[in-house]
């Protein structure tokens, strides 16, 4: 991979800072997975907001649509 090892430390150290990761240490390495409770966070902001951008877009739309209509009449 084209980054450095360092790079990757500094990453992981920050995903864990997070929350999203967590670390064990086996031998001389660390091993991180995947934490369940953060990426569950994660992904319940990004519905959160997805979910009030998305229903924003669809008033928008609509409201569109329905100025398209009383023009057209």
């Amino acid at each position: 991979m084209p980054i450095t090892r360092p790079a990757v430390s500094r990453h992981l150290r920050l995903l864990k800072d997070a929350g999203l990761v967590t670390d064990r240490a086996e031998g001389t390495r660390r091993l991180y997975r995947l934490h369940d409770e953060g990426v569950a966070a994660v992904q319940d902001y990004l519905r959160t907001v997805w979910g009030e951008a998305a229903a924003s877009f669809i008033l928008v739309a609509e409201n569109l649509a329905d100025q398209g209509r009383r023009t057209e009449s």
